[in-house]
């Protein structure tokens, strides 16, 4: 799934030795007693986790956002129908404890946890998650972005795959479908489809993401924005002995460096974006361990069709073969990523390796440029990511590396940023004339990358490149309703085909993202998707 300024070192320390001190503040929610606390421990001996992350979240309502800062702490807050797997996306049971599908994969009945309360003491039941589906169902594109790219559209959309959904009973939960759709179960298990609390988002919708209420294993207590996110153990969590930690604090930390030696420092326990340089630095120090992420991503620059030159399919060619993609990969990720070449990585099986990859060849950028009515080149802006992100871990430096590269061809390429958010709102709204982005899979399903990110229907919320093929749609609706697993496939192949040829990306690498952390954390598993859930993570 999911897409500032740095700090110096020396602000770095001050600010962690003052928020050791004193970590009170006027941040949304409640206001939690860490007067005392440092990383590990708190005064009163209780376990703290502190999460270093490169950027803040955008909200902790998941359903209204699509980055990955915001899925890393809503994940531990809200819980879905049906979980995936401790590092890889098999179904397994959730709030649902099992499920059964119709021979015509049109209706899913599944059978609800009983007893499991939300963090404000109301009941999680059937009518529960009914609630929460009409609330996405009657929003749009602008609230409720991926609940489009998931299920086609909203209540009325003539594409919108969900009949109904209802209580069948207090615990049994009845979705019908218009139509198949294959990857059903897996979006189910998405973290922006947490279930919340009814009470909670029926009172302030609009505050819900500031003041999340799930069932998860920890509860929200407050946020101070660009700074931290503390939640703490739900002692009412309906997995016994879970969590075992009481408290975690998600600390923002853009610069890599200054994360890593906040590490070392011991101001935080865990750090993810970490430099692939960093390895050895990690692997020489007997007080950290490194873990690595599953590879489920693809890092890309992104080439707004709607806006020119870029509307020139000659244009969006030249520039897939004036990138020198090995050079980037050789300079920033130290051999832990592969040149991309399609639109999903190659751990998905309906990856099409047939497809040969555009050569890193300038003369002929030159003189694609020169056919599309650009012999001279043009001014542009590339916008470049302001936090790193586990598919691209310095998107200012890979950006000069593109701006030389286009230079080479004639095209002058202003560098341009923004703060996080604001960077995500305006690329959305097809601002940016190219973009740097990417995409960390959020159920290891084909349909997850290529349709969410480049088919037209969801123009406006994850494709913010603006490009609509009408072929590539039909295939993307076929391959959604296809049951069979092969002919799926095809159909993928055939989609990844049509994209590499209208080169709406340049696909650029797809990494294998590294997080390291203190010697004696135990229990942390490494999600693939990027949600990482700390209820089994502890301390020796």
């Amino acid at each position: 799934m999911k897409k500032g300024k740095l700090w110096t070192l020396a602000v770095l320390l001050i600010v962690s030795m003052v928020l050791a001190a004193c970590n009170s503040g006027n941040g949304s929610g409640s206001e939690g007693e860490t007067e005392g606390e440092n990383a590990g421990e708190s005064s009163g001996g209780s376990k703290t986790l502190v999460f270093g992350r490169g950027g803040d979240s955008v909200s902790l309502d998941p359903s209204r956002v699509t980055d990955g800062e915001s899925m890393k702490v809503a994940a531990n807050i809200f819980e879905t129908l049906i979980n995936f797997g401790e590092q890889d996306t098999t179904l397994q049971p959730g709030l649902a404890k099992e499920w059964e599908a119709s021979e015509d994969g049109l209706t899913y009945t599944l059978q609800l946890e009983e007893g499991v309360k939300f963090h404000d003491g109301t009941d999680f039941n059937a009518e529960a998650v009914v609630k929460n589906f009409e609330r996405w169902a009657n929003g749009d594109a602008d609230t409720f972005p991926y609940y489009q790219s998931m299920f086609g559209g909203f209540k009325d959309d003539e594409g919108h795959v969900i009949e109904s959904v209802t209580a069948d009973s207090d615990y049994t939960v009845v979705f019908q479908l218009k139509r198949p759709q294959a990857p059903f179960l897996k979006n189910l298990a998405m973290t922006m489809f947490g279930i919340g609390s009814p009470e909670a988002f029926e009172a302030d919708s609009d505050g819900f993401g500031e003041n999340p209420v799930g069932t998860g294993p920890f509860k929200f207590v407050e946020w101070k924005r660009n700074d931290s996110i503390t939640i703490e153990k739900n002692e009412e969590y309906w997995k016994e002995g879970l969590p075992k930690l009481d408290r975690v604090v998600f600390r923002s930390i853009p610069d890599n460096g200054a994360r890593l030696n906040a590490l070392i420092t011991g101001d935080i326990d865990l750090a993810d974006g970490i430099n692939p340089s960093d390895q050895a630095t990690i692997g020489d120090d007997d007080n950290l361990q490194l873990f690595e992420r599953p590879s489920l991503n693809i890092g890309y620059l992104g080439l707004t069709v709607t806006r020119e030159p870029f509307g020139d399919k000659l244009v969006r060619q030249a520039f897939n073969h004036a990138i020198d993609k090995q050079a980037i990969i050789d300079a920033f990720f130290e051999g832990a990523a592969e040149p991309a070449k399609n639109p999903i990585p190659p751990s998905i099986p309906a990856y099409n390796d047939s497809i040969e990859g555009y050569e890193y060849d300038p003369e002929k950028a030159k003189e694609l440029l020169a056919e599309a009515g650009y012999p001279d080149g043009f001014e542009m802006e590339l916008w470049a990511m302001p936090v790193p992100r586990p598919y691209m871990p310095d998107g200012a430096k890979v950006a000069e590396v593109i701006q030389k590269n286009l230079a080479d061809i004639g095209v002058t390429a202003e560098i341009v940023s923004y703060e996080w958010a604001t960077y995500l709102e305006k690329a959305s709204k097809g601002e940016a004339d190219a973009f740097l982005l990417g995409w960390t899979g959020d159920n290891g399903d084909a349909d997850n990358f290529i349709y969410a990110l480049l088919d037209g229907d969801n123009i406006g919320s994850n494709n913010y490149t603006y490009y609509d093929n009408a072929e590539l749609h039909e295939i993307l609706i076929q391959a959604q309703t296809e049951v069979d697993e092969d002919t799926r496939n095809e159909l993928y192949a055939k989609a990844q085909e049509i994209i590499h040829d209208d080169a709406p990306w340049v696909p650029l690498a797809h990494s294998t993202p590294l997080l390291a952390g203190s010697a004696d954390i135990t229990g942390f598993k490494a999600h693939p998707t990027g949600s990482d859930i700390l209820s089994n993570v502890d301390f020796n």
